[in-house]
């Protein structure tokens, strides 16, 4: 750094990049304008020899040198006057920096720098600048005693760990944002794995749209998909549970309104097998909403009786449609998860224990994987995970410290409130507004923020900002920083791979760093890169294994469904033995038509056998 003489002397802190030997004539510039945010710096682009020095690049941080305290600011842009450069005599240049802050010296000697975002005293003309030194970047970084964890290094000067408060970065919710390909996954990955190191309490449910995550935390992670999921119907509520049945279509009215007087009785049947419909009513009274099991059958009894009412006569044909709507819903393979128990049981406590690792047995992360599963299910099905989510954390007392992690977080959270599913938007919502009280956080990583719902996005207390050309997603990221480090985010369109700039609650301040390395090996996605790579060696490609893929339909050999019976795939429907044994065929003589089990004369009557 280089330095006036007679400012240095008396100043308790070492000046590293002076030295006594050097010319005065090499103080790299002056200032010439300065207002309460920003400054201009009037420096040469070359020395006196004429070769260019490149001290002065944007992006770097500088030093503005005001006897006790030093004024930070961050170059921002450079230029000439008049856009012409000569090779007679040194080129003026004119620096634009953005104010940061000041750091003062410590009050004993030796002590260290100590930074404020405010500024007191401003600089004043003539003002000398230069490079910062090491001491006053590790100050401007400094937590000060916050507990942290160190997650890549400063892009401006690489020996200095770029570190994060990590309490205050998932208590207060964090978001990371950036284009596709930047590092994104890489990132999450690696914040996952240093928060769990650091907070060994923490619980984590990542809802996985591309089943990447899983391989990329190996030790830590207990993988979920649509067919280890074990997640009850009765769990869901009403709206959930409508969402399921009309497949993300408009609801019908009169159905819902069906619906919430029907399931309280089919719950008090599970409870009261001999109470018939009665339902009781005072402080344990059952609603559509309350988690109890019910039976499906006992929902599908009541529609049926209800039907049977002479008051109902204007009402069948809605409940008629209910009554499909559940039972093809009930039918469909792609649904076991909710109904395939064969025994209705209160299985409540096992599935929370699953799903958000209580206890963890040393893997405190759930993958929930979503590539497989219909949207329509995948919209409920993340409305009850967040539900719980925050309900736990609420009602243990804050012993469960839980973080709920939304990759493509535009998917459930649109900006347009036409889209997506009104629950669980409520559901996060929630967690964002109310969760760091009860130990419930929320973490957002999308690739369009513009995209996002900005209530969502203002909860959030610390952003990663990757690379982002979209210039409605950098004008979101713009408005949501607090500081007066806005002139930061004009590097979002250039940024390199695993950079970012940390701005909030987590950083001391706005900090433009480059994240670790993970290993190849733990890369998010790696294995299913290497699966496809793998498979592409082959010419052949297994068609069958597509379509059973594509169909979703268990194999015979797999365990039945509670309300399907195993048929004969050699039988068709209509065949008289279609739901039964299969038997040798007998070749009738007649010359009738034998497949539906009639004869002219037995027309009407039980058909006789042979």
């Amino acid at each position: 750094m280089y330095v006036e003489r007679e400012t240095s002397v008396g100043e308790p802190t070492s000046q590293e990049r002076r030295n006594a030997e050097q010319n005065d004539r090499r103080i790299l510039g002056n200032v010439v304008q300065c207002d309460g945010a920003r400054a201009t710096i009037s420096a040469f682009a070359d020395d006196v020899d004429g070769a260019v020095t490149g001290l002065w690049t944007v992006g770097k941080m500088i030093s503005i040198n005001l006897g006790s305290t030093r004024t930070v600011g961050l170059v921002y842009g450079i230029g000439k006057s008049d856009r012409a450069w000569s090779n007679e005599g040194q080129n003026p240049i004119e620096v634009s920096i953005e104010l940061i802050g000041e750091v003062r010296d410590g009050a004993e000697p030796g002590a260290k720098p100590v930074f404020d975002r405010g500024i007191t005293t401003y600089p004043h003309i003539g003002a000398i600048a230069h490079r910062i030194r090491t001491r006053d970047l590790q100050a401007v970084y400094d937590l000060a005693g916050r507990h942290s964890i160190t997650i890549g290094t400063l892009s401006q000067d690489e020996a200095i760990a770029a570190n994060i408060a990590i309490d205050d970065t998932l208590a207060r919710h964090f978001a990371i944002v950036g284009t596709t390909g930047v590092g994104k996954s890489t990132a999450v990955s690696l914040l996952l794995r240093k928060s769990i190191a650091a907070r060994p309490d923490l619980r984590i449910l990542i809802l996985d749209p591309h089943n990447e995550f899983a391989a990329s935390l190996p030790e830590y992670c207990v993988r979920v998909d649509s067919k280890t999921l074990d997640l009850p119907f009765w769990m869901f509520r009403l709206e959930e549970f409508a969402e399921v049945l009309f497949r993300g279509r408009e609801t019908v009215p009169e159905e819902i309104d069906a619906l919430r007087d029907l399931i309280p009785a089919a719950k008090n049947l599970y409870r009261n097998p001999n109470s018939g419909s009665y339902i009781r009513r005072g402080s344990d009274a059952l609603t559509a909403d309350t988690p109890v099991p019910y039976r499906i059958a006992d929902l599908i009894k009541q529609i049926d009786e209800r039907m049977g009412m002479l008051e109902s006569k204007t009402d069948r044909p809605t409940l008629k449609s209910l009554k499909t709507r559940v039972e093809s819903a009930a039918a469909d393979p792609r649904y076991r998860f909710m109904f395939n128990s064969r025994l209705i049981e209160d299985t409540i406590h096992e599935t929370i224990g699953n799903l958000f690792r209580v206890p963890h047995h040393g893997r405190p992360v759930t993958c929930f994987e979503m590539a497989g599963m219909p949207s329509e299910v995948v919209n409920s099905v993340c409305s009850v995970l967040a539900r719980l989510a925050f309900d736990l954390a609420l009602w243990s007392e804050g012993k469960l410290q839980l973080l709920f992690l939304c990759e493509e977080a535009h998917r459930y959270m649109p900006a347009d409130p036409r889209l997506g599913f009104a629950p669980t938007r409520h559901a996060l919502s929630r967690i964002a507004k109310e969760g760091r009280k009860y130990g419930c956080y929320l973490g957002v990583v999308t690739q369009r923020p513009g995209e996002l719902d900005p209530t969502i996005l203002s909860q959030c207390s610390t952003f990663f900002a990757m690379r982002l050309a979209n210039e409605q997603d950098q004008a979101i990221i713009r408005s949501a920083i607090a500081d007066s480090s806005a002139s930061t985010l004009a590097f979002l369109s250039s940024m390199g791979q695993r950079e970012a700039i940390a701005f909030g609650e987590g950083v001391a301040t706005t900090m433009r760093l480059k994240f670790e390395k993970l290993s190849s090996e733990l890369l998010p996605g790696t294995a299913k890169r290497e699966e496809a790579a793998s498979s592409k060696s082959g010419d052949d490609i297994d068609l069958v294994a597509i379509v059973e893929r594509l169909r979703n339909v268990p194999k015979p050999t797999q365990q039945a469904m509670a309300f399907a019976e195993v048929v004969d795939s050699g039988r068709q429907a209509g065949d008289p033995d279609y739901r039964k044994p299969p038997t040798t065929r007998v070749q009738s003589d007649d010359d009738f038509d034998m497949r539906y089990g009639l004869k002219p004369a037995t027309f009407g009557m039980r058909p006789q056998n042979d």
